[in-house]
């Protein structure tokens, strides 16, 4: 142990004088070179020489040595002089190097500091190096900027040797100011947190070159007038200014930091979880016990006192003796129990392996430690063999750590509350982080739990086996995960490592969480399902094709917007044969219908269910089980959803079968549909589009369109079904969209549904034999349908154009002051041509000459009861409700008989139709849409028409 006899007392008031600041000052210096040693003696020899040059890089601009960008970028340390030792690295690096004179020159630098880890206790292999690099106050940003960018070539030069370095460029000014230039990023704590930060800065740091820190020079008692004393040493010239950088004192943490720390300290805890709770329970000390020295203070009076060992100074030693003093008592054992195993870990150095000797300081300092703690082997045991940490062991561990780190926080957040303190940290970096702690803590329906946050260095398993519950008597569905289980009779005594309800969802919880990889051997045993191991192994293959493990963390510029699908794989008919339903009705491929929606003959659906598994911008995996209903529907309208809140980026679609009963092609018939859906839905980027897209599947129709964001299906059991659904109203105009292996048998309706537009009345016709099919697409898109006799085609369209025409002029008198809301009629006939069906443009057929025979018109009216009742006039004459009540059709066909001479029964066919506006009495409808005028022009002629057939 090396301590100074003497303690240094410094009076501001009676007097101090420049050799006992200089001893001061050789005092820190002693416990930095210290710490310099031990941190240096921790890396590889090739390692060695990224600590021994980094401050030489920046003192010289030299090509030779890395990190070199131009000859402008600034350069030069404050009063710094290479030692021989740092020359000597630079010439092994290259032989060209030779340090010159730069003269009187100003440096652009006053200091350079590595912080953190190294050098304590907490040093690891795994720990990285923060170094912070002062530059002067008066440097111009585009300076700063290459310094910035010189950081960033230099950080991947020690890459190349193993080391992860973070060059943090800024000046003591602009912190002292609170001048944030970053924000939050994996290793930059944005605004965050300032205080907390000095302080570790303060009781961690070691000087690698340039001015030393003024807060050296401050007796601890005298933080809170610290201002007066700088001032005071400067003025008077005891210190001269450019010797010294000042970040200023740390007198205490205010309450507004310690929300923003706590979920900093989460955010790192999701990757580094010991060093997080460690720090996080640190904070909750300060805050709970404000008034009490924080450490970077109780380091300084030691120093003054005469303390220089480094062993006693150790930065992870002080922290863990003020939370030992602070969890006394058995109300908070297992907290501090938490703290010892953090700190083990931490140092990650496995006592039960190691030899001490005079060279493993770090080995002797734990030991020491755990001597304290009265730590059993087994103990011990247990943490070295972290290596060997099995699922069930992390799990464990992991709800431990995130209730530990969750209660801290709440902590934290409540006290923030209860004193009225707006948190220390900006609004942008408070929603990435809570955006990020989301992600990795949130428990959710569907998300698949990552359960090892840096717990073990991996949980892969050689042996893996996948039982159905109903080997083990069981009715369910549910599948058992066991490990090294070569004996299926074995499992009745074995520990299940993971029930679920779903193969698939147990997959891809096992890959996900690194316990299966394709060197894992597996045994399936199915019961009453029929997977099998090669399923599993093709679902391995689909799995690793569709997401990397381990799975990344979300980068900043995801997490800075709302979450969105990546990309979706979608398992079809895990553990399930799609043609078993088919054999027990004695059914077979009775046609060449190779639809998979619509098989054979029977036009059976062969997706029974689908798993699918989302990853999204926040790298969360959850997965969606669809096994029962209409489960194909299901999957695609929760996918149009999730798209329709960000349609310019389409998630990919990735579709797996397993090779088993027209595998292969049942997964390019659900891919093949769900890019046809998504295409007219989001086309260009934007929508939803306004349309009526129909699937047909399994001998029904299907019908989806979005309410706003919202998609909706609608399910028809037959085409008559389909039909009607299409002619109802729209309150905007919906085209039809047919999918592609949708109404095959109706090939001329696929034509019309092509050759619709918007804002027409477009009338298509199919002339068979005697026989014609009409159809009117209205100015809204819906269509309206009707067979009709062809007794001239000539005079095919006449009626319904005249019936038309009517309306028409309805409407423009209505509507004299902007005409253009008036649709105009066009007429199609549907016609294959060179081997495909298209809707060809007729003129009107109607010359608007007068027809024979009478004008039939219809008004419709409400009674009482609210029902829509109609008077008719044929002619002059006019047929009434209230005078012939349900009568009316009889009296009018009557009539219409009485006028025709010859006897002869032809159809009559209405000119005109006068709906109320209120045909819905729960609305008003300003304007009605013209499928609504055809429906009940066809309710009244066939019931006329029927009435003239029944007096024959």
């Amino acid at each position: 142990m090396s301590t100074h006899v003497a303690p240094i007392a410094l009076d501001f008031e009676e007097g101090i004088d420049r050799k006992t600041l200089r001893r001061l000052r050789d005092r820190f210096l002693v416990v930095n070179q210290q710490r310099w040693d031990r941190a240096h003696s921790a890396l590889s020899y090739r390692q060695q020489m990224v600590l021994e040059v980094l401050p030489l890089v920046f003192h010289l601009n030299h090509p030779a040595l890395p990190g070199y960008l131009d000859s402008d970028c600034p350069y030069g340390l404050s009063h710094y002089k290479p030692p021989d030792a740092t020359i000597n690295a630079a010439k092994r690096l290259t032989r060209t190097f030779s340090l010159k004179d730069e003269g009187k020159r100003k440096p652009d630098l006053d200091a350079m500091f590595l912080m953190g880890s190294p050098g304590t206790l907490g040093h690891s292999v795994a720990s990285d190096l923060d170094v912070w690099l002062c530059h002067r106050n008066d440097l111009p940003e585009r300076g700063i900027r290459c310094l910035e960018r010189k950081a960033q070539k230099l950080a991947g030069w020690a890459e190349s040797f193993g080391v992860e370095l973070h060059v943090f460029v800024f000046c003591a000014s602009d912190w002292r100011a609170g001048r944030q230039r970053a924000e939050v990023t994996g290793e930059n704590c944005g605004s965050a947190q300032h205080f907390l930060l000095l302080d570790e800065f303060y009781r961690t740091s070691i000087h690698l070159g340039g001015a030393w820190p003024m807060w050296w020079l401050i007796p601890a008692d005298q933080e809170t007038r610290y201002d007066q004393c700088m001032r005071k040493l400067v003025d008077c010239r005891f210190v001269r200014a450019e010797e010294h950088i000042d970040f200023g004192p740390v007198p205490s943490i205010p309450e507004a930091e310690f929300l923003g720390a706590g979920v900093w300290q989460l955010y790192k805890g999701i990757d580094a979880p010991w060093k997080s709770i460690l720090k996080l329970l640190l904070i909750e000390c300060y805050a709970r016990t404000a008034g009490q020295a924080l450490l970077s203070g109780e380091f300084k009076r030691a120093v003054f006192r005469g303390e220089t060992d480094a062993d006693s100074l150790d930065p992870y030693v002080m922290l863990y003796d003020r939370l030992e003093g602070w969890l006394s008592g058995p109300e908070v054992a297992s907290r501090l129990d938490l703290v010892r195993r953090s700190l083990y870990l931490k140092a990650g150095l496995p006592l039960t392996r190691s030899e001490v000797s005079s060279e493993q300081w770090r080995t002797r300092l734990l030991r020491q430690l755990v001597e304290r703690w009265d730590w059993p082997e087994s103990t011990l045991a247990e943490l070295d063999e972290r290596q060997r940490w099995r699922a069930e062991d992390v799990t464990t561990l992991r709800r431990t750590i995130v209730n530990e780190l969750t209660h801290s926080y709440r902590l934290l957040s409540k006290m923030a509350r209860d004193h009225g303190q707006r948190a220390a940290i900006s609004d942008s970096d408070i929603n990435l982080l809570g955006r990020k702690l989301y992600a990795a803590f949130q428990r959710k329906a569907g998300k698949i739990e990552q359960i090892n946050p840096g717990l073990a260095p991996s949980l892969a398993e050689e042996n893996l086996a996948f039982h159905h519950q109903s080997e083990q008597g069981g009715n369910g569905e549910g599948w058992l995960l066991y490990r090294d289980l070569e004996d299926p009779a074995d499992a009745f005594w074995q520990p299940v490592i993971r029930r679920s309800g779903n193969l698939a969802e147990l997959m891809v919880w096992c890959y996900c969480n690194g316990l299966l990889t394709r060197s894992t051997r597996l045994n399936v045993r199915a019961g009453t399902s029929i997977a099998s191991v090669s399923e599993l192994r093709e679902m391995l293959d689909a799995l690793s094709g569709f997401l990397s493990f381990p799975v990344a963390p979300a980068p900043r510029e995801s997490l800075s917007r709302g979450v969105r699908p990546l990309r979706n794989l979608l398992l079809v008919n895990v553990g399930v044969d799609p043609q078993a339903h088919l054999t027990d009705k004695g059914l077979h491929k009775l046609s060449a219908r190779h639809d998979s929606l619509g098989f054979s003959g029977g036009r059976e659906n062969l997706v029974i269910s689908i798993d699918q598994i989302t990853f999204n911008s926040w790298h969360e995996v959850s997965l969606q089980h669809y096994a029962a209903g209409d489960t194909l529907i299901q999957c695609l309208k929760n996918v149009l959803a999730s798209v329709a809140a960000n349609p310019a980026e389409l998630p990919g679609i990735l579709v797996h079968c397993h090779n088993r009963g027209h595998g292969s092609a049942i997964a390019r018939r659900v891919q093949e549909l769900f890019a046809d859906v998504l295409r007219p839905f989001f086309a260009g980027g934007a929508g939803p589009h306004p349309l009526r897209y129909v699937i047909e599947m399994d001998r029904r129709y299907f019908l989806l369109q979005f309410n706003g964001l919202e998609p909706g299906f609608v399910a028809l059991e037959s085409f008559d079904a389909l039909m009607e659904h299409l002619a109802l109203p729209q309150e905007r105009y919906l085209p039809v969209v047919f999918d592609r292996y949708a109404l095959q048998d109706e090939p001329a309706l696929r034509a019309v549904s092509q050759a619709s537009e918007p804002d027409n009345i477009q009338v298509f016709f199919r002339v068979l034999g005697e026989q014609a099919r009409l159809w009117v697409v209205d100015e809204l898109g819906s269509v309206f349908s009707w067979d009709q006799a062809v007794n001239s085609r000539r005079h095919l369209l006449v009626p319904v154009l005249r019936f038309l025409d009517n309306l028409i002029e309805r409407r423009l008198l209505r509507h004299t002051d902007s005409p253009g809301v008036v649709a105009g009629v066009q007429c199609y006939e549907i016609v294959r041509r060179d081997g495909a069906w298209r809707a060809e443009c007729r003129p009107e057929s109607d010359s608007g000459a007068p027809l024979p025979g009478l004008e039939v018109q219809a008004v419709g009216i409400h009674e009482g009861d609210s029902r829509l009742r109609f008077d008719i006039f044929c002619g002059e004459q006019e047929f009434t409700v209230q005078e012939y009540g349900d009568q009316l059709i009889p009296a009018v066909a009557h009539y219409i008989r009485s006028l025709r001479q010859s006897g002869e029964v032809y159809p009559v066919y209405l000119t005109d139709v006068h709906l109320p506006h209120d045909i819905d009495p729960r609305v008003y409808q300003q304007d009605i849409q013209t499928s609504q005028y055809l429906y009940y022009r066809s309710v009244l002629e066939d019931s006329l028409n029927r009435q003239l057939a029944r007096g024959r």
